[in-house]
Formats: C-alpha cells, structure tokens, sequence
C-alpha cells in the first residue's frame, strides 16, 4: 500500500549534512521492496543523464566494452614475499609471484609507489582510490573514488553501473561520503542474477515510485531551509540538492531495467561462508564478479578485503590475521602471514586466469578487463603507508615487468590510475595526486 505523504511526514526527516541540518531520506521507506535483487543507487553512486555520460564516454562504445576491478587488502602483504629483488621484464618471481607463473605475461608488478600524504595507518583506507590526503586527521574530507569516477562516464551502458562488494568499502561519491558495499556474496549472486516472483517485482516497481515521492518531499523541505541559512550553507545544500537529483534520475534508470530480465547462469549461487574464512570469502566474491562481468551486468568493481582479527581456517595457522600482520619481525608469527597471504594471493591469480580463459569477441573478457590489486599499506606491521604492494593485471598492456620505483621517493600511485582510466578511453591526463601517466607501463599495439 502506498504510503500518503503525512505518514511519511512523521519519520525522522533531518540529519547533519555538509554541516546543516538537512532532510534525511528514511532508508527504511527508500529501499523499501527493494530485496528482490535491484540495489538502489548511493547518492553519487552513478551515472547521471545519459546525455551527459554518453559525451564523456571516450573511444570505447557499448561494442567494445571496458571494464576496471579494484581490489584492496587492507592488512597488504609481507613485502620480501610480495616484491621481486630485480627490476625489468627478467626479473626472478617472489615466493608470491611464483603462485601466478603461467600468468606471468599478463600482469604487471610495481614497486615505489604510495599516494602523497596520504598517511594514517589503517585510515588510509579511505584514501585507497581517493588519493585524498591525511584520512586519519579530524577534518578529514575525501573526494570521489576512482570507480565512481569512471561509473559516472560508463554506467549508463549496464544495470549496475557500478558494485561495491566484500568488507571493506573503496567507493567514494563526489562528495566524499562513503558508498555501502554487499558484504555478501550470495547476496551480490541474487541481485545479478534471481529475478524474484510477480508479486516481488511489483513491489519493487512500487518501492521505486515511493522512492521518487520520498525525494520530492525531500527536496521540498530542504528548499524551505534556503532562506534561512548562510551563503556558506546555501552552497553546501545545492550540493545536496544535486546529489538528491543525481539519484532521483538513477531511479527512472533502475524502473526501466526492472522490465529488463536478468541474465541467466548455469553457476550456482556461493554458500554460506564463515566470516573467519577471509580467503575463501575473496574466491567467492571473484567467482559471482566474473559472472558480472560476463554478463556484462556492470563494468566498473571494487573488492575491499578484510582486515580483522579472527582465525582463518587454514592449516598450520592459528593465530588472528590482523595479529599476525604485526608481526613485530617474528619468524613463527611471518610463516603464519604467509599462510594467509598466498591463500589470499592465490584467489586473484585464480581469478586472473579464469578471465583468461573466458573468450569474448576477438579474445578474451581478461584483455577487456582491468584487474588492480594492491593494498592502502606497505607493512601492516609499521602501519606504513608507503611502497604500496601494487599489482596490474589485464587490460591489454605490455605486461610480464616489475616496475621498480623509488622505494624512499615514491612515485605517484595516481599515476597508474590515469593510465587506467585513458585504458578505458576516457580523455583524462590527471586524476587526485597524479603527475601524468604512469612511466613504463605501455598499452599493446593493435
């Protein structure tokens, strides 16, 4: 039954937004019906009118579709483990490396690289595909996340223009508010793929119109607060209100694909998996983002790991995984480290190559597709933030090298953005902290 306005008057309607008292929309009544598998837009979150997007897309069209994963580890890896000694397309595999040895052409290792003053131990999180500075400071403010920057451009081309999965969020609006992540993998395989029953489907088409009568209350309230408020404040709530705008346009996008059917697999959905398991949660995210991107269900993915302090169920470990990671130089508590680490390690390799072995068009969905994995530290154990443990994958460049930068000057992090970014045909020369593409890391001639 469709709720009258008066009864959606009587909910809590302010919260502190950009520092003023803003209407608040309920999450109770904007995602009301919504379960059956169609995630809503975050404010920001997504592509506004297509017009727009379609101008911005680049050289690369519907037709030949571009895609970016992002995926962070947040407790990183153990570095002599992780890092090649020698610099160069001959360079010797690490203990970690060897694990993706039949892929060794396929990716790219670098070295030296950090995000410029981004500090703050495990709050550097935040600034992961930010790149925005001091995260750990109380008037910290992020900026856009590299994926909702290219979701902007692309995502009008798919039902999800853009996912956020796994424990940790990467994904940043224009506004610095940080976008919710599906922490589970069956959940994520429902949205992609289980269409729901009639009476299902009905009540979300009927949560998305309740969705849009929520926001013109809302807009109309926060217009009321114009004429009361400072020039300072007045700026803060066109934000808001462009934010409100920018969702209240993805709700027209998520009515027409709620007409459009799902696509179908023949994978099962993953199964219920104990929340110490960290490294079998990653293969089950891999498994259902691979049928993602297949389907061409979205182009844009960030996976954020896990950094807690549970015993994963691995043999010969039995020690908390953040505990280890601070190992203080501790051999027994390091052999533990790696235990983790290579179960975790061995996930994107799994990954990588199971987008290697899918064909689409020409080749294959892994020449399409851009896989960065890395972490927001450079030893857990210092909480350092510097000489990031970066890997590329995918995308059709010239890989099999180990960049090796600076590793007490690092080289800009942002840099490799950039070139992603001009990867998936969009015209950007600079994005957060980047000096200009990133040296050495060329595409493949045609």
């Amino acid at each position: 039954m469709r709720r009258s306005r008066d009864d959606m008057r009587s909910e809590p309607r302010t919260v502190s937004v950009f520092g003023v008292r803003a209407p608040r929309l309920s999450r109770r009544l904007f995602l009301r019906g919504v379960g059956v598998g169609m995630a809503l837009p975050a404010l920001d979150a997504m592509i506004g009118p297509r017009a727009i997007a379609a101008g911005a897309a680049g050289a690369h069209d519907a037709a030949t579709p571009q895609r970016m994963v992002a995926v962070c580890i947040p407790l990183g890896f153990y570095g002599p483990a992780f890092f090649p000694e020698k610099p160069g397309r001959d360079y010797e595999p690490s203990d970690y490396l060897k694990l993706a040895a039949k892929l060794r052409d396929d990716f790219t290792v670098c070295s030296g690289v950090s995000h410029p003053e981004v500090d703050g131990g495990h709050s550097a999180e935040k600034s992961y595909l930010t790149c925005a500075p001091h995260p750990g400071a109380r008037n910290f403010k992020n900026s856009i996340s590299l994926d909702q920057f290219v979701a902007k451009r692309i995502g009008h081309h798919t039902r999800f223009a853009s996912m956020t999965l796994g424990d940790l969020s990467l994904s940043w609006s224009a506004n610095g508010v940080s976008i919710p992540t599906e922490h589970s993998p069956t959940n994520t395989y429902t949205k992609l793929f289980t269409r729901g029953s009639d009476k299902e489907i009905a009540a979300l088409k009927q949560g998305l119109r309740d969705g849009r009568s929520v926001m013109d209350t809302v807009l109309e309230d926060a217009k009321d607060m114009q004429a009361k408020v400072s020039t300072a404040d007045r700026d803060k709530l066109d934000q808001y209100f462009t934010a409100v705008r920018q969702t209240e346009q993805e709700l027209v996008k998520a009515e027409k694909w709620s007409d459009t059917p799902k696509p179908e697999v023949e994978a099962k959905a993953p199964g219920k998996i104990d929340a110490a398991d960290v490294t079998g949660r990653l293969a089950a995210f891999y498994g259902v983002m691979r049928l993602a991107l297949q389907t061409d269900s979205t182009r844009v993915i960030t996976l954020g790991g896990n950094g807690g302090g549970l015993v994963p169920p691995l043999k010969g470990v039995d020690q908390g995984y953040h505990g280890l990671s601070h190992h203080g130089k501790n051999p027994a508590m390091i052999q533990q480290l790696e235990i983790v680490e290579r179960a975790t390690m061995q996930a994107w390799v799994d990954f990588v190559a199971d987008l290697k072995a899918t064909p689409e068009g020409d080749g294959t969905l892994l020449d399409r597709t851009q896989v960065l994995l890395g972490s927001n530290l450079g030893n857990a154990s210092g909480h350092i933030t510097t000489n990031l443990p970066i890997a590329l994958a995918g995308g059709a460049y010239r890989h099999g090298q180990h960049l090796a930068f600076d590793t007490k000057h690092n080289y800009p992090l942002a840099n490799l953005f950039v070139s992603m970014l001009q990867r998936l045909g969009l015209e950007e020369d600079h994005f957060g902290s980047s000096t200009g593409t990133m040296r050495g890391l060329d595409f493949k001639k045609a």
